[in-house]
């Protein structure tokens, strides 16, 4: 097949084109260019646009952390060659920023936590970067995601986890579509991690023992919350507990999310952990931690992928965040786009603008954003 393969200047991607190249596809590189650091963060710049890390560690710790560098695509282009296969970078940097960042940073002012990549896996992976594929007459895309597809006995294609249950990306994959799943490649699945590195050694890659990328890569110095605050600006606010009596002031809604005890300045006689948030108001309601449990939720913006709906509740296990333990759960869809899901047993810190992701053993059901929890905090 004609491949477009998405190479990010890591590891990952690196092995996944030269296991392409190896069973005769004909390939072609691309890397997408995601944001101009200068529109980022100014100060950052020059670190992110630093020497790589893949030779000797030249990297400052804050371009480590981050990807899609100019590094990066040194790093990419370098795989490419010893490849031999073309190598482009696609500049998708307008639609990042109004697919994930400005997305990101309206999920954040209203009092939720968004995971921008799976954002960036739906807007841009797997639907420009699949369009910008169609363009070049490529059969298909790959990427070096821990994740794999088949296809059940009637030929509706499954999103499974990877065979590495400590990389396993499935969780940030759940809203890809049935046209999507069809025409990608994920060459990484059946892999461990120390596989692929002992690979990228073998063939002499620069990258192979490169870090891998952890932070948000718009906020390279992990700070998300003073990135949004530079770009918007904060207003302070109340906390209070449950009953609306004020214990304090808060330094902006976007640098809290539910669950967290620390950095909140707060002193009191017993923990306070943030339980409920309220941007309308601008309000922290602070409380103990059993407040943060309950065994419901409700979430919108469903994807399934074995089945477009369901007529009955469905037994299921289910993540409440990306390193989240699959818990045993029941779900039920209430309406077209809008799911309750009730776990066994309650669950710790259930937090808006996160993704809830349904498993049967190792295929991934589907997923959906949470948008509450079904209970209110008293």
């Amino acid at each position: 097949m004609k491949i477009l393969m998405a190479m990010s200047g890591g590891v990952d991607s690196s092995v996944a084109a030269f296991l392409l190249k190896s069973q005769g596809h004909e390939l072609i590189g691309g890397m997408i260019k995601m944001f101009d650091t200068e529109d980022i963060s100014p100060e950052f710049s020059h670190s992110l646009e630093g020497g790589s890390d893949s030779s000797g560690g030249k990297k400052s710790p804050v371009s480590q952390r981050s990807c899609c560098t100019l590094s990066d695509a040194d790093d990419a282009r370098s795989v490419a060659n010893v490849l031999e296969i073309p190598f482009y970078v696609f500049n998708f940097a307008q639609n990042f920023a109004e697919d994930v960042i400005e997305k990101f940073i309206r999920a954040y002012e209203r009092g939720t936590t968004p995971n921008p990549c799976i954002d960036c896996n739906r807007f841009l992976k797997f639907e420009k970067f699949l369009r910008r594929a169609t363009e070049l007459d490529c059969d298909k895309i790959a990427t070096g995601h821990y994740a794999q597809i088949s296809a059940d006995a009637n030929g509706r294609y499954l999103l499974k986890c990877g065979a590495d249950e400590t990389k396993d990306q499935s969780y940030v994959l759940y809203a890809m579509t049935q046209e999507q799943l069809s025409r990608t490649v994920f060459p990484l699945g059946a892999l461990k991690k120390e596989e692929v590195r002992a690979l990228a050694e073998a063939q002499g890659f620069i990258n192979a023992q490169k870090r891998d990328s952890q932070d948000i890569c718009f906020a390279p110095d992990g700070d998300y919350a003073g990135f949004i605050e530079r770009r918007t600006g904060q207003k302070k606010g109340r906390f209070i507990d449950g009953s609306g009596k004020i214990l304090g002031e808060h330094k902006g809604i976007v640098h809290y999310t539910i669950g967290q005890r620390k950095g909140l300045g707060i002193s009191a006689p017993r923990p306070l952990f943030v339980v409920a948030m309220d941007a309308d108001e601008n309000t922290i309601t602070l409380g103990d931690d059993e407040q943060l449990f309950t065994n419901k939720l409700l979430a919108r913006d469903l994807n399934f992928i074995p089945f477009d709906k369901i007529n009955a509740p469905i037994k299921v296990s289910a993540k409440i965040r990306y390193a989240h333990t699959p818990e045993p759960a029941t779900v039920f869809q209430t309406s077209e786009d809008e799911i309750l899901c009730e776990f066994a047993k309650p669950q710790r810190a259930i937090t808006p603008g996160q993704a809830v992701v349904f498993y049967d053993g190792d295929i991934v059901v589907g997923g959906a954003t949470i948008a509450a929890q079904s209970v209110a905090v008293k």
